[in-house]
C-alpha cells in the first residue's frame, strides 16, 4: 500500500473528518481544537495503515500496533479532564478526543463511510443533544455570578481623624455585612452552597464572585432574587467558559 494512492486517501479523509470536529471544538472554544482533532484522527489512521504493513504477511495478526491507540487515547483523554473542588470538568473533550481516534482508526481501515457517519453522529451528539438538554431545563450548569454593592471607603485616620475614621470603617463593615447576609440567605433558600471565587473592593465598591451550579430555572430564579434585594446594587452573570 504506497502513501500516494489509498493510504493517501485514507490520511486525506481522516484529517477532514477530524478537522470537522475540531472546527465544532474551537467554535466552543475548547482547549482541544482543529489542530488536535485533526492530528489524533490522522495520527489514529496512520497507525492503523502502519499496523497492516509491519504485520506484513509473516503473521495473522494485522492490528497489533492498532490495538495500542486505544491505551494511547486513554492517557490523552485524562490529561483533558481536570478534577476541581466541587466538580469534574473536561468528560466531554475527552470523549470527544477517544471518538475522534476511533473515527480515524476507520478511515485507516478504508471505511470512508462509515467515518463520515461516526463524524455526523459525533457533531449531532455535541451541538443538538447539547441544545436540547438546556431546552429540557434539568441539566445543571454553573454560571459565575458577581454581586457588587457600594460599601464606601475607609480612610486613614490621618486624613480625617481617629473619630471619623472609626465610623466610616463601621458603615464599610456594617454594608458589606448585608450585602453577605443577602447573598447567604438567597444561596440557603436555593439549597446551594456559596463558593467564593474572587473578592476585592475597587473605589468604595464591593465584589463578589461566585460559582452556582442549577438547571436554568433556578438560575434565573436566584438572579431575579439576587437583583431585587436593597443590599445588592448591582449583579452580572457570566457563562463558565470551562463548562462543556
Amino acid at each position: 500500500m504506497s502513501i500516494g494512492g489509498a493510504a493517501g486517501r485514507r490520511l486525506l479523509a481522516a484529517c477532514a473528518l477530524g478537522g470537522a470536529i475540531g472546527l465544532e471544538r474551537e467554535w466552543r472554544h475548547k482547549d482541544s481544537g482543529l489542530r488536535t482533532n485533526m492530528l489524533i484522527c490522522m495520527g489514529a489512521a496512520l497507525f492503523t495503515i502502519m499496523s497492516e504493513v509491519l504485520a506484513g504477511t509473516s503473521t495473522p495478526n494485522k492490528g497489533q500496533v492498532a490495538a495500542n491507540i486505544v491505551q494511547g487515547i486513554g492517557f490523552l483523554g485524562a490529561g483533558l479532564i481536570l478534577h476541581t473542588k466541587s466538580r469534574v470538568l473536561g468528560l466531554t473533550s475527552a470523549a470527544t478526543v477517544f471518538v475522534v481516534a476511533a473515527i480515524g482508526m476507520t478511515c485507516g481501515a478504508g471505511m470512508y463511510m462509515d467515518a463520515l457517519l461516526a463524524t455526523v453522529l459525533l457533531l449531532v451528539a455535541l451541538q443538538l443533544i447539547g441544545a436540547m438538554e438546556g431546552s429540557l431545563g434539568w441539566k445543571r450548569f454553573p454560571m459565575l455570578y458577581e454581586v457588587r454593592a457600594e460599601v464606601g471607603s475607609i480612610v486613614s485616620k490621618d486624613v480625617v481623624g481617629v473619630e471619623r475614621a472609626h465610623e466610616l470603617a463601621q458603615t464599610v463593615d456594617a454594608a458589606r455585612l448585608r450585602m453577605m447576609t443577602a447573598i447567604l440567605k438567597v444561596l440557603d433558600a436555593a439549597g446551594q452552597r456559596l463558593r467564593v471565587l474572587e473578592r476585592d473592593n475597587v473605589a468604595g465598591w464591593e465584589r463578589i464572585c461566585f460559582s452556582v451550579m442549577a438547571t436554568r430555572r433556578e438560575h434565573a430564579k436566584v438572579l431575579a432574587q439576587l437583583k431585587s434585594n436593597d443590599a445588592t446594587d448591582h449583579v452580572v452573570v457570566y457563562e463558565d467558559a470551562e463548562v462543556e
